[in-house]
């Protein structure tokens, strides 16, 4: 009898799981956690690591900081859950090179995005404990302009032309945001010393595409009794090639 319900129910052995589409706002999510964090750390502590002690003075600046470096985890774990939004977005039609590519730099970005606040907040517990030498605040701030700025937001460029050329190939966002992509990579690769600020462009495009595939609803094919890999009318021819062979 439970075999019987199990089997015809909704919660049936053997179901496959399926991405909520709620996840789609994890995207729209890792960009408010993480332009409120840049913000908050661009407005409170200088661009230039070279200028390490006025900051560090102003309660209410260090305070900022500290808001700011609690946001980056959340915003890291929101970034590895919008990844599986992409993924199932691609479903069957996944490339394994461009996968590799894809995934590989999203794992290095969050982690080299966590290294990096991780150095900052040993620099905030260290300066209230009691200030630090000259030498160990200078050295603490390049670290951490190095990991972000140098490291995390290259890793961020290279996801970036990984996920728009997975997504002009499989056609699962809207063609202007394939054009954005490319032009918000080429500026994280070469603008990213130029203005602190230019950080600022990845979160922006996360959350257009996230706001594309949330608006665009459920992955086609993504439906019981279909192949990902089908596009339009090639189920059912496929369907008739099975059947006459």
């Amino acid at each position: 009898m439970t075999e019987g319900v199990l089997d015809e129910g909704p919660l049936r052995r053997g179901s496959p799981l399926r991405t909520p589409r709620a996840a789609a706002v994890a995207g729209i999510v890792f960009s408010v956690l993480m332009i409120t964090a840049l913000v908050l750390l661009r407005i409170s502590a200088p661009a230039h690591p070279g200028d390490v002690g006025a900051w560090l003075t102003d309660s209410g600046k260090r305070a900022a900081v500290a808001v700011g470096l609690n946001l980056v985890p959340f915003a890291g774990i929101a970034f590895l859950w919008f990844i599986g939004v992409i993924r199932d977005r691609v479903g069957e039609r996944e490339d394994r090179f461009f996968a590799t590519v894809f995934l590989g730099s999203g794992l290095l970005f969050v982690a080299m995005l966590f290294a990096a606040a991780a150095v900052s907040g040993g620099l905030i517990s260290e300066v209230v404990s009691g200030r630090p030498d000259t030498g160990t605040l200078s050295l603490a701030r390049n670290v951490t302009s190095g990991l972000l700025n140098v490291y995390s937001m290259r890793m961020a460029a290279v996801f970036t032309l990984s996920t728009v050329t997975i997504a002009r190939r499989t056609q699962i966002v809207s063609r202007w945001l394939t054009v954005a992509g490319l032009a918000a990579a080429l500026v994280l690769l070469i603008g990213i010393g130029i203005s602190p600020w230019v950080e600022l462009v990845f979160p922006a495009w996360i959350m257009a595409l996230s706001v594309d595939i949330l608006l665009a609803g459920p992955a086609a094919g993504s439906g019981p009794g279909r192949s990902q890999l089908a596009g339009p009318g090639e189920g059912a021819a496929g369907q008739e090639s099975r059947s006459s062979g």
